[in-house]
């Protein structure tokens, strides 16, 4: 990955040297292992700043709504995917961007990391597909492959959809992975299981909205949920209000959900919230053969009106 860092930072300084942008949005280490930071850079002088590994899991769409600079910015291919959303819905247009598509083989998950080795972290390397960690007195080898978010686990866009410049070759996509198979498994529940299963899943959120401040779908000027006059849900963590904050935002999601992981990666208490985006998602797909974010040139099928489209839902 450090050849993946030093062609971002060579990147990064042409760009900023030459004038073609006025800032690169990309990764810096962060203060904690397996945790890198956001690193918005405007001087060519300190792109060493700039790394990559499997670490960078923060999608950096998240930045780019409503800005008025020209803005270098280092894209996965689901952080490719909201990058065509947000131009889509005029949240930035194509002109302000220079897109850096990094090929992604997956971001780790701090938790499976956490959990298997079940000692203090205090460094963290990788190499030819291992995850090397190290603490006091240990040092243990890991298979990224099984640390992997979940959500990289079964990602099938893993190269940048849309690109200026791009670090490396495409990366192999993964064709053999089921996307929906925890969607499948609720879907088959009686209603009696399928609510308490829901029930059950909500049960410890605590309405930090972690997961709408990581979303780079939520850039709305006022959300819902803070709405006072009228007031559209309760401040309290009732279950009703709990609830009703998961299903509303899952459907202002929905046609454009990327599956970026953001809003579970955020999640204090790992609650995961993917479940509902990921319905909605599928729901997309086989109803109006959709995946987000794919395309500059087609609107989304919830910003459409076809007297075809499929209505055997509505009762």
């Amino acid at each position: 990955m450090s050849e993946y860092a030093e062609k971002i930072r060579g990147i990064a300084k042409k760009l900023l040297d030459d004038g073609t942008v006025d800032m690169v949005i990309g990764f810096r280490k962060g203060t904690m292992p397996l945790i890198n930071e956001p690193c918005f850079v405007k001087d060519a002088a300190k792109v060493d700043a700039l790394i990559w590994d499997s670490s960078c899991g923060v999608n950096l769409a998240n930045y780019l709504p409503k800005r008025k600079e020209k803005i270098g910015v280092v894209a996965k291919g689901c952080d490719s995917r909201n990058i065509v959303t947000h131009i889509v819905e005029n949240q930035i247009t194509r002109e302000q961007l220079y897109i850096i598509g990094v090929p992604c083989t997956g971001m780790v998950d701090r938790r499976k990391v956490r959990l298997a080795v079940g000692k203090e972290i205090l460094s963290v390397s990788e190499a030819d597909g291992k995850i090397t960690v190290t603490g006091d007195g240990y040092e243990e080898v890991l298979d990224k492959q099984e640390m992997l978010q979940d959500n990289c686990a079964i990602c099938v866009h893993r190269n940048p959809v849309i690109s200026d410049e791009v670090i490396a070759d495409p990366v192999e996509e993964q064709t053999d992975v089921d996307r929906y198979a925890d969607v499948k498994a609720v879907e088959a529940m009686a209603p009696e299981a399928r609510w308490n299963h829901f029930e059950q899943l909500l049960d410890g959120c605590i309405r930090c909205y972690a997961c709408r401040n990581a979303c780079p779908l939520c850039y709305c000027p006022t959300c819902f949920v803070d709405e006072s006059q009228p007031q559209w849900v309760g401040k309290s963590v009732d279950k009703t209000d709990t609830r009703t904050f998961h299903f509303l935002r899952a459907y202002h999601c929905a046609g454009r959900c990327t599956d970026c992981g953001a809003c579970e990666r955020a999640c204090p208490v790992g609650i995961p919230v993917r479940q509902f985006t990921k319905k909605l998602e599928k729901d997309c797909k086989e109803l109006f053969d959709w995946e987000a974010g794919m395309s500059l040139d087609v609107r989304p099928p919830l910003d459409t009106y076809r007297p075809e489209d499929p209505d055997e839902f509505i009762k």
